[in-house]
Parts: structure tokens; sequence; C-alpha cells
């Protein structure tokens, strides 16, 4: 308890400071936002590092995995939100502030999942069935989007927060920073406050993915809270860094889908073994390097496929108009 409590403690300061930092709305420049990415990153490796030092050499293992798979899933969950910004035009200087609010509801959301997932576990074993087969079947269906190109343009507001825009009313404009106003007397949202709670309650749907697939990983309940925390507070920043890199990563969603479906394997083999079945277990170093050697391999091919595109689509340009300057010098001779 003392350790869950000074964990805790030690995200809400670190919270508060990233809060203090960007209270006032701003654009959000490329070197403040890998300045942050890098401090996030370094906070992330300390804990990891400490948990190693502490003696805990399987945690810390296990906290390196896990924040390297949440880490990974929350850039394919970017192109949601770049879509959730440019459906509500939220003006550049609030984007920050919306991600970092979206972001705390995100955080409560999966610490939620966490503990009613821990619970579930400890008492149906089973249960690493349905989440093995869960992540196995989510990553087939990230194939075929992927060989099927689509994109999500086509994204559309939950249930829930239809229902929340209907009972408070929304305001035609932003006003500041301001969630709330009052319009003939009744007070009514802001467009700011829809965007926060469609980006935090959105997290709810890749929160489906990305907690079985950490418990994939690790059964402790700590590792998966600190793992998901630090993978996700350092999203904000992220957003900023690699927002129009992100159309370059055209293989990302192959990757994910091999390690998704990598750690699905993995969970029915870990409920084989639990119920008496003698079958291999996959080990935490061999998973690390299944994660980190997919995700590097998906990225050289992304890129090198990108830039190809970008050449072919020069050349293509170049004939294009030299075509065009061959049609207007054949007609001027005519002429």
């Amino acid at each position: 308890m003392t350790l869950w409590v000074t964990t805790v403690l030690g995200l809400c300061a670190l919270i508060a400071v990233d809060f203090f930092i960007g209270r006032k709305p701003h654009d959000v420049s490329i070197k403040e936002a890998g300045i942050w990415t890098i401090v996030w990153i370094i906070l992330a490796v300390l804990f990891g590092l400490g948990l190693l030092f502490a003696g805990e050499t399987q945690a810390s293992g296990e906290f390196f995995a896990g924040f390297i798979t949440e880490k990974s899933l929350s850039v394919d969950n970017l192109f949601v939100f770049i879509l959730i910004m440019a459906k509500f035009s939220v003006p550049s200087h609030l984007q920050q502030r919306v991600l970092l609010f979206g972001v705390l509801i995100a955080l409560v959301l999966r610490a939620i999942f966490i503990a009613a997932g821990a619970a579930v576990i400890a008492n149906f074993s089973w249960v690493f069935y349905i989440f093995g087969a869960f992540l196995i079947y989510t990553a087939w269906k990230l194939i075929q989007e992927a060989r099927a190109d689509e994109e999500e343009e086509d994204w559309e507001e939950n249930r829930l927060l239809k229902s929340i825009e209907k009972k408070f009313g929304v305001s035609d404009r932003y006003e500041g920073t301001k969630l709330f106003i009052r319009k003939n007397g009744k007070k009514i949202m802001t467009p700011l406050m829809v965007v926060m709670l469609a980006i935090g309650t959105t997290d709810v749907l890749f929160a489906m993915d990305s907690i079985p697939a950490i418990f994939g990983l690790t059964q402790d309940p700590y590792i998966v809270f600190t793992a998901n925390a630090f993978a996700l507070m350092g999203l904000r920043q992220l957003y900023f860094l690699i927002g129009g890199l992100l159309k370059k990563l055209v293989h990302l969603s192959y990757g994910l889908s091999v390690i998704l479906g990598f750690i699905g394997v993995k969970l029915v083999l870990h409920a084989l073994h639990e119920n008496g079945v003698h079958v291999p277990e996959i080990s935490i170093p061999v998973s690390l390097g299944v994660i980190c050697g997919v995700l590097i391999i998906t990225t050289i091919t992304s890129l090198m496929a990108s830039k190809k595109q970008a050449e072919r689509d020069a050349a293509e340009a170049g004939s294009g108009d030299g075509s065009g300057k061959d049609d207007v010098q054949k007609d001027s001779i005519e002429a």
C-alpha cells in the first residue's frame, strides 16, 4: 500500500508540473515537444532501472516490455486524435490543453480497467484464453485494415458523447479555455469540453486491446498501471513531435498486429500451462526482444517505403510537367 500511495502521489506531482508548464495556451514547438518527450522517456527508464536496482529483476523486465508495448499502441492511437482535432477544428494553441485533460481522463478510465482486469484474472484463470483470442482477432483485424488501406476519416462520436451533448448543449464557437458558458440563462458546454470528452472516452476503445496486451506480459497490477501511466503521460508531447511523421509510418499497423498476435499466443500458452498442460512459456526477455525487433523493422521498412513513394510521386510530377511543356510547344508551333 505504501508503494502504491507513493507512486500515485509521484505521478500526481508530475501531472501537476506538466499542467503548470502547459497551463497557458500556446502553439507547441517541435523543440518543446522534443525536450519533454525525452524527459518522459528518461523518467520511465529511471523508474524501470529503479525496479532493477531494488532487486526486482523480473518486474523491471516486465515494466520495460509493457511500457514499449503501450507506447507503440499509443502512437497508433495518435492517428485518431489527429482526426478528432480536425473534425472539431481545434485551434492549434488549444490542442495541448485538450490533450492534457484527455490523457488524464484516459488514465482514470484505464486505472478502472486495470483494477477490474486484475480482479477477474485473480479469480478466473480461464480469462487468459479470452484475452489471447481477442488479441489474435485484433491482430487479424489490423492486418485487414492495413491491406485495405482504410483511412479512419469517418470517425464518429460515440453514443455517450452524443447523449452528453444533447443534455447539456454545445456552443457554436470556442471560448478560450472555458469548458462551460452561460447562454440565455442556461449552462452549456463549449466545443473544447466536447473534444476533451471525445479523446478521453475514445481511449476506452483503445484500452480494449492495450490492457489485455500488457496483462499478457505481466499479471502484476502495479506494473500494468505504471507502464500505462508512463506511456500515456508522454503522449501529449509525442503528438506534436511526430504528428507530421505518422503518415510515413505506413507499416505500423502490420508491426502492431504482429506484436498483438505474439502476445495473444503467449497468453494462450500461459493459460494452458496454468491448467497443467506441458507447453513452453515465452519469457520476458524473449518478449522484449520480439517487441523491440518488430518495432525497429517496422520503422525502417516504413521510412524506406515512404521514401520510395515520395520519389515516385516526384517522378510522376516531373513527367507530367514535361508533357505539359511539350504540349504547349506543339500548340505554339502549329499556331
